[in-house]
């Protein structure tokens, strides 16, 4: 148990002034309780037939739900899909749902995952998902082994003329020919070209050396049209109409300026989870990355993604189950925080614990941050009312995907309540 010092300190010597003017602090409603059906359900498939540790769930009739409403999308605006990788990390997971979508297209974001995705998905056409060092690429080759074909099916996001450079010398002492995808800046400002100047010195290094490099396209990440920013900052019709801007005076640049590079087979890739839905109104692009909105983490509870309903969810057991809140040094003292906060009356300590994550079932829920966060036994607290029992299972939505997938082991695939498949990590 790691005790944050300075809340505990304050919880020690402040209770006094915890206390005043409670009447006003008392939250009689706010109280939580049991299960709903749904989570009633997964508890009960957990207990019976979990591994009573902490687990991430995926419910697969939720995730098909979301993948419907992605592909009428992609469909609606005559595109294609391009799954990211990062954000779905297990072969199993993103087999699903190429599968149901139709699409052999993935992004990457990590040489390891890049890798083992040439051999999963020896068939798929992989487009990197940022600049990785030149380094990363050269070990990319160096394990790389299968059918994959890098020449054919690979493409190296870039997104300055030093960093082409360099992987043209790679190219050159492979004796290899590599796929060049132009990495644009649309208003992310996280780097990327936007410069014609500079687009035009990349495009002619290209132009120059056929046999080691080829343009492939452009990539230009946009989430924060979906995002949901201040609006005095613009609105998401006003902020993806400035990026459309952007991508267009590239495409026209290159067009005009090098027209030997231009043919129809372009990737002219765009988007995100939080923006895809709006690029339906656009017909320059030729396809749209999701991720993370196939899972929808609470982070992705935009409005942008108001069709999309959580897939993904974090089950732990209760170890232990102690009663009311009772804070170490204050014992007897410590009752005074479950008669001002009623859901401090019950005190459960999870398997695990301090994720990127939020309390999700039973309602009302919260960590203690007086006791302090843990990783390895959790205090939560709760009303009365929620009903926990040890070995029941509190439920958690994550916070984002990428990380989270990663810190379980097998993922659990659940439908209708009932554990159906299980699915690896990436490692």
């Amino acid at each position: 148990m790691a005790v944050n010092r300075r809340n505990f300190v304050l919880g020690t010597l402040g209770v006094g002034a915890l206390l005043v003017g409670v009447g006003a602090w008392l939250r009689p409603g706010d109280r939580g309780g049991p299960y709903s059906d749904y989570f009633r359900a997964l508890n009960k498939e957990l207990r019976e037939k979990g591994p009573m540790r902490p687990v991430l769930l995926i419910d697969l009739d939720r995730l098909d739900h979301n993948i419907d409403v992605v592909m009428q999308s992609v469909k609606r605006g005559g595109k294609q899909l391009r799954l990211v990788e990062k954000s779905l990390p297990s072969p199993g997971l993103l087999s699903y749902i190429a599968q149901r979508t139709g699409t052999q297209k993935l992004m990457s974001f990590h040489q390891p995952f890049l890798n083992h995705d040439a051999v999963t998905f020896a068939q798929s056409d992989i487009l990197l998902g940022k600049p990785l060092p030149v380094r990363s690429a050269e070990l990319f080759y160096q394990i790389h082994k299968g059918p994959f074909d890098p020449a054919r099916q690979l493409q190296w996001l870039l997104d300055s003329p030093e960093r082409l450079q360099q992987y043209l010398a790679l190219a050159q002492g492979l004796g290899t020919r590599m796929r060049i995808n132009i990495e644009l800046d649309v208003g992310l400002h996280r780097g990327g070209v936007s410069d014609v100047n500079v687009l035009g010195q990349m495009l002619a290094l290209i132009s120059a050396n056929p046999q080691h490099l080829q343009f492939s396209g452009f990539m230009g990440y946009d989430p924060f049209v979906g995002m949901g920013v201040p609006g005095i900052l613009g609105s998401p019709e006003e902020l993806f109409a400035r990026v459309m801007v952007i991508y267009q005076r590239c495409v026209d640049f290159t067009r005009q300026q090098f027209p030997g590079l231009w043919h129809d087979g372009l990737c002219l890739n765009t988007a995100g989870s939080p923006s895809y839905r709006i690029h339906e109104k656009e017909t320059l692009s030729t396809e749209v990355s999701v991720g993370t909105a196939m899972l929808k983490p609470t982070h992705y509870d935009l409005p942008s993604l108001v069709d999309h309903v959580p897939a993904t969810y974090i089950a732990t057991p209760v170890l232990k189950s102690t009663g009311a809140v009772n804070i170490p040094a204050l014992d007897d003292k410590s009752k005074l925080f479950s008669w001002w906060d009623q859901n401090q009356r019950q005190t459960f300590f999870i398997y695990g614990g301090n994720w990127m994550a939020e309390f999700e079932s039973p309602q009302g829920l919260q960590s203690n941050t007086v006791y302090g966060r843990s990783s390895n036994q959790e205090m939560v607290n709760g009303s009365n009312a929620v009903g926990l029992k040890i070995e029941d299972h509190v439920f958690l939505r994550p916070t984002q995907s990428e990380a989270v997938l990663l810190q379980f082991g097998d993922l659990l695939a659940v439908r209708g309540g009932k554990i159906v498949d299980t699915w690896a990590v990436y490692t």
